[in-house]
């Protein structure tokens, strides 16, 4: 049984890799296979298909990264929204920067926005709903807006893109202002920014609101 369930976890950390680096459609089964040391037979047998091998590689890598940085990092529900907010954007930055192995779930998903499959609709669901209903209902509580409401929603968009921006525009970055500056910049630092843009912003927000209201 042991030597199944580390069967299973080679294939899944080959899998990882390969996904991350090539895609789905450019992967093969038998790549994989080389990379864990198995037999294209011991991929079939634990995972039946391409398909499944993947949304099972989501799943644990998922698992790997949340382990390291969860939803809201140092805070819990108790803490005052923007607080929870300041956590969920520090997670959100380390885990797609990251340069451990943490950072393949990141990697995954960026891949799997670029070129949707067939397990996209799986992976909103699982992965990315959870995220959204988070950021909106913190975002919401901020500003005093419906949850469901498009500020919100743009808002929400706002924060999400400034973090992906550091991990999608990194071949650009380091051809405008060179591969050393980028390569030094911390993903703490990144991520304070963040915080401090994303709250002094959503602070006007509130104001415009409140002033409205009055």
């Amino acid at each position: 049984m042991e030597d199944r369930r580390n069967t299973r976890q080679r294939i899944l950390e080959a899998a990882g890799e390969i996904f991350a680096d090539s895609g789905f459609r450019q992967t093969t089964i038998r790549q994989i296979s080389t990379r864990a040391g198995v037999n294209v037979a011991a991929v079939n047998y634990h995972f039946q298909s391409k398909d499944n091998l993947y949304l099972e590689t989501l799943r644990y890598w998922k698992d790997v990264a949340f382990a390291k940085y969860p939803g809201e990092l140092g805070t819990s529900e108790a803490d005052e929204p923007e607080k929870r907010l300041e956590g969920f954007i520090r997670s959100f930055v380390f885990r797609i920067l990251d340069e451990g192995v943490e950072s393949r779930f990141g990697r995954l998903m960026a891949r799997e926005f670029a070129e949707p499959t067939a397990a996209l609709d799986v992976i909103v669901e699982e992965m990315a709903r959870p995220i959204f209903h988070l950021i909106t209902a913190l975002v919401g509580r901020i500003t005093g807006r419906d949850p469901t409401s498009d500020t919100v929603l743009y808002c929400c968009a706002s924060i999400v893109g400034q973090c992906l921006y550091f991990l999608y525009a990194r071949p650009v970055l380091k051809r405008l202002v060179g591969p050393d500056r980028v390569d030094s910049m911390d993903m703490a630092d990144i991520a304070a920014h963040i915080c401090r843009f994303s709250l002094a912003a959503l602070a006007s927000i509130e104001h415009d609101r409140e002033g409205a209201s009055s």
